[in-house]
């Protein structure tokens, strides 16, 4: 299994990617420049060494043919990158990480997007994909600092169960990283709506 992130050169997704590298998977960071996506992985590569020899970059047009793809990009951007490869993103398990935030003075306070939540509105933007909600409470700098365990539970929503249970097996493989699985069961309400609202500490 590969995992790709767009985004990847942000914090958390720089983050989630060398983690990841590090337990085993085949990482591709991704960005709209292929030349920052290499600098992100020259850096990460200088700091961690053969720990990220998993870790490569390139442009979006790759992260989004990877098996599982993580969308680590501010949410007011996620629509617009779920328009533009929503083909090649159909059929296949979208992780959905980004917060709905606004700054009110020195303060960042939830904001309820016009459907409910981040997941539900890319759901929707990607009725061919299969959104997973996560990592919204799991602060990048932990994720990044690959010396120590994370020490944190992430709840995991989808409408497709096999999706939400092969996002949580690759979450799993981070050290003291804890998976809930907060999906409905069979023919229940949509649970996307009950994560991504909080605040962000990435």
């Amino acid at each position: 299994m590969d995992v790709g992130i767009v985004g990847g050169t942000g914090p958390l997704g720089s983050a989630l990617g060398a983690r990841l590298a590090s337990v085993g998977l085949d990482v591709v960071l991704g960005s709209r420049s292929p030349e920052k996506a290499q600098e992100a992985v020259v850096r990460l590569s200088a700091r961690w060494g053969d720990r990220v020899a998993r870790l490569t970059g390139g442009h979006n047009d790759r992260v989004v043919r990877a098996d599982v793809v993580v969308l680590a990009v501010p949410w007011e951007g996620v629509v617009p990158i779920a328009l533009e490869y929503a083909d090649a993103l159909a059929g296949k398990p979208v992780v959905s990480v980004a917060n709905a935030l606004g700054r009110v003075g020195r303060e960042f306070v939830a904001l309820t997007p016009a459907r409910g939540s981040v997941a539900q509105l890319l759901q929707s933007t990607l009725p061919r994909a299969m959104v997973v909600a996560a990592l919204h409470h799991v602060p990048a700098r932990d994720l990044g600092e690959l010396s120590r365990p994370v020490d944190a539970d992430t709840l995991v929503a989808s409408d497709y169960p096999s999706s939400a249970q092969r996002v949580m097996e690759v979450l799993e493989l981070v050290p003291g990283l804890r998976t809930l699985d907060a999906s409905p069961p069979a023919g229940a309400r949509s649970s996307l709506r009950l994560v991504g609202l909080t605040e962000e500490d990435g």
